[in-house]
């Protein structure tokens, strides 16, 4: 059987790249939401909540701090190493190295279960009053971020920016000119504002009170799936906004920003 004619034979399909997953902030920008990317899937799931989950099940089965730490540490270490030697994406998984590596060294040097959780106690602290001050000064911090992550700012993009003589920063600054932007980055603001005030509500008389268990308990509920739910929230709170602001009439006098408080 002879050959179809050139024009009969079928052209190869390119083959499409699947869109990179939305993890983090990330997942606001996105016209939809998926919780599990949001999250860094099922794996970034356990490797969050593993260390810390090993951290409170040794000590309070065996009572020994040296055997929980080397635990949690090793897990950590683990899941490190298993992404550097599949050479996948690690940033979520050293980030987590970096945390845990901290509580496991304050609560080795006193002595003390409940310093292991110390570390993240601190930070909720500072993000929360790093959240509050931008809803004060009217720079809501996600707002920041989100139009950050939408203009694909980076360092290297905004050097670029820069020596071609262009602001890198005005992107940051323009969606303020908006009122409904504003408006709804504040609502998002406040979002975040509650889970940092929230764990900090449940965890801080744990910690005082020296329950280990329970505050190891309280720290994974509040933790991821308290981010997630969080971070759709946001996502729900802000899909839209810019949408909604370029379909507009033309002609339309540029909005000023109200006052968050009103």
């Amino acid at each position: 059987m002879s050959a179809p004619p050139p024009e009969q034979v079928p052209a190869a399909v390119p083959a499409v790249a699947p869109p990179a997953a939305r993890r983090g902030m990330q997942a606001v920008t996105g016209e939809t939401f998926s919780f599990s990317e949001a999250v860094g899937g099922v794996r970034g799931v356990v490797e969050a909540l593993l260390p810390g989950t090993l951290f409170v099940v040794v000590y309070v089965v065996s009572a020994n701090l040296s055997w929980a730490i080397g635990s949690a540490a090793g897990a950590a270490l683990v899941a490190v190493v298993l992404r550097l030697a599949q050479r996948t994406p690690a940033t979520q998984a050293l980030g987590g190295l970096l945390g845990i590596g901290v509580g496991v060294f304050w609560a080795w040097r006193s002595g003390e279960a409940q310093n292991f959780f110390a570390w993240g106690l601190w930070t909720n602290a500072i993000y929360l009053v790093a959240v509050l001050v931008s809803i004060a000064v009217r720079w809501p911090a996600v707002g920041l971020f989100v139009e950050m992550l939408r203009a694909g700012l980076t360092a290297d993009t905004a050097r670029e920016q820069a020596a071609a003589g262009a602001n890198p920063l005005a992107v940051m600054v323009a969606w303020r000119k908006n009122r409904d932007l504003v408006r709804r980055y504040t609502l998002a603001t406040w979002l975040w504002v509650g889970m940092f005030a929230l764990r900090l509500a449940v965890q801080l008389p744990l910690y005082l009170d020296n329950s280990v268990g329970w505050l190891g308990t309280a720290r994974l509920v509040l933790g991821v799936p308290l981010w997630g739910l969080v971070l759709w929230l946001t996502w729900a709170v802000v899909r839209g906004a810019h949408t909604d602001h370029h379909a507009a009439a033309p002609g339309e006098p540029e909005r000023e920003p109200s006052d968050p408080a009103r």
